[in-house]
């Protein structure tokens, strides 16, 4: 499905405001309401819109503290790669992970409380996962800039 720029104007305001009203959204969008609700729809049904969500503030809730993590493997079999990601998947902190090109193999975006609320998620948990052979963590000073809309 190609997208127009109608389509584009949906998500644009929809990664902005989620909770927008079927009829605001119409507005926004020059279209009647059914026809917006349509699209939306279709959006929805075709994965251009994966999920609705709430972004909570990490301060409020006890997790001001940003780490970023490098994890270098001891190796590259596909078992160990699977098993490294299935047992990161289970940590409540990580918020992110990704398989890297470059120095690391994994960069992992962790929350914590301060940083002996990391000392412990780095004890009981990082250090444990399967075939780390290094990390090296970096923490976040200040948030400068961070929004969770693509561009489209």
């Amino acid at each position: 499905m190609e997208l127009d720029s109608i389509d584009r104007r949906i998500l644009e305001v929809l990664q902005k405001s989620g909770r927008i009203s079927n009829a605001e959204l119409s507005e926004v969008a020059n279209l009647s309401p059914s026809a917006c609700h349509r699209r939306v729809q279709r959006l929805e049904k075709d994965g251009y819109i994966r999920d609705y969500v709430a972004l909570l503030d990490p301060r409020k809730m006890g997790r001001p503290t940003t780490v970023f993590v490098e994890i270098t493997l001891s190796g590259q079999a596909d078992e160990l790669l699977d098993a490294f990601e299935k047992a990161v998947a289970k940590v409540p902190d990580v918020l992110e992970c990704h398989l890297m090109a470059g120095t690391a193999d994994y960069l992992l975006k962790v929350v914590a409380g301060d940083t002996e609320d990391f000392a412990r998620i780095h004890r009981k948990h990082l250090a444990t996962l399967p075939g780390v052979a290094q990390m090296q963590s970096s923490f976040a000073l200040r948030n400068v800039r961070q929004t969770t809309a693509l561009p489209v």
